[in-house]
């Protein structure tokens, strides 16, 4: 597919050498067409000096002794092309020139090639004339440079054909190692191998290919399992930690003060539980561990927890209004579609305002979330990335979103983000 880059539209690299060849072909056409008509009527003109000049030695040689001055009108009658005739105007070399005459049979005027050369008949001066008619030869030319053009033609079409079948196998290769390079993604567990050909570069760049993705992977794969193993590490620790937080909080001889910074530290025990929760779910969904797939109601989910998230809703003073369509059936696990909807909901709370607004619409083609927040819309670039947040200030992890797009990228879906009249609103398309 063509794209635009720089306002330029980008090309096949086969269009584009095919492109130069073509041109180049054309121009050499055009400068060997002429080229090759007047070398051919330059080397007809020379024969046809060469026939006159033969003529005029043959009668200088043969006729000229044995001819007398009473026969020459006799024998002019008999020549057609031939003619003697008296040397008025003193010519006193042999002149080749063109010049043209009617023809009565055809009656149009056809160019000649005309000789005339002194002689002398009986020691008196004579001009010996010939002439050789130059229709044929023309034609004969034109016919030759139409032959040509007709082979250039064949030449040029069997070139272009041939170049693009060529060149269409020959770089296959590289268009198969270009899809697979498209398609690939590190996360899922694809065969990278590609396949060897005749061709040398294109063998060295899979082989490179090859290498920089079985490192990637193992890096990948490294990374993944330090942050899995991290975070079933600390789910222990922390929880102690967090339960003996708790246990503090209830006794009777902690001060103001002394509370204020054991609940501080207890909040923040809470949100490093969270982010350990959030790692291990993204963990877990890319090492694929929720492939079992089953018939979700998304209403019933919705529904289950719409009073748990009601409650939540409360100490913002934000109002849920749903729309749900009844009986909408999806194949996804069930697991991932209670992450899903719970996550959406946490989205649309934790970044709403005092008094704020959320709604739920659930249809036969999408899932949309929509609340009210920030005035402003949100920033797409980096919207879906690991701990990216939108308000810096925000006490979530910057993993919601990150674990929603996991998600729906998991099921096949897609998710769109567009603000309109003062609603942030994320709709998933199934």
């Amino acid at each position: 597919m063509e794209q635009v880059i720089n306002g330029k539209m980008t090309k096949k690299l086969l269009q584009k050498t095919l492109k130069y060849y073509l041109f180049f072909s054309v121009i050499v056409m055009l400068l060997a067409a002429p080229l090759f008509y007047f070398i051919s009527q330059f080397l007809y003109i020379d024969d046809a000096d060469e026939e006159l000049l033969i003529l005029k030695k043959e009668f200088v040689t043969f006729s000229t002794p044995e001819l007398n001055q009473t026969d020459i009108a006799v024998w002019n009658k008999w020549n057609r092309d031939l003619k003697i005739e008296k040397n008025n105007v003193q010519i006193n070399k042999d002149t080749l020139f063109y010049q043209s005459y009617y023809n009565h049979l055809s009656k149009e005027n056809e160019p000649y090639r005309v000789l005339n050369a002194p002689i002398a008949i009986q020691g008196k001066p004579y001009v010996f004339t010939a002439k050789i008619n130059l229709v044929e030869k023309e034609d004969l030319i034109i016919s030759i440079v139409l032959l040509f053009a007709f082979l250039v033609f064949i030449l040029l079409t069997g070139l272009f054909i041939i170049t693009k079948k060529i060149s269409e196998k020959l770089w296959r290769p590289f268009y198969d190692t270009l899809q697979r390079i498209e398609e690939f993604e590190i996360d899922k567990n694809l065969n990278t191998k590609f396949d060897p050909c005749l061709i040398e570069e294109f063998n060295r760049l899979n082989h490179s290919i090859n290498n920089l993705i079985e490192r990637n992977i193992l890096i990948y794969k490294s990374q993944r399992e330090f942050i899995e193993n991290a975070a079933h590490e600390l789910q222990t620790p922390t929880a102690i930690f967090k339960g003996k937080l708790e246990n503090i909080l209830q006794r009777d001889d902690l001060n103001i003060e002394q509370f204020k910074l054991i609940d501080d530290l207890n909040n923040t025990t809470s949100r490093l539980v969270k982010l350990n929760k959030n790692l291990l779910i993204l963990s877990k969904i890319e090492s694929n561990s929720y492939t079992v797939n089953e018939k979700v109601n998304l209403k019933n989910i919705i529904e289950n927890q719409l009073s748990f998230f009601k409650e939540q809703a409360l100490s913002k003073k934000i109002s849920i209004t749903t729309e749900l369509s009844d009986k909408i059936v999806v194949n996804s696990n069930h697991i991932l579609a209670e992450m899903l909807i719970s996550n959406l909901f946490l989205n649309t709370i934790n970044h709403n305002q005092l008094n704020g607004q959320i709604f739920v619409k659930l249809t036969n083609h999408s899932i949309t979330f929509a609340n009210t927040g920030t005035l402003l819309p949100l920033q797409t670039e980096k919207m879906f990335e690991r701990f990216s947040k939108s308000n810096p200030t925000s006490q979530g992890n910057g993993l919601g979103l990150s674990i929603i797009k996991k998600i729906v990228d998991t099921n096949h879906w897609n998710i769109n983000y567009h603000y309109t009249n003062r609603m942030h609103t994320f709709e998933i398309v199934l």
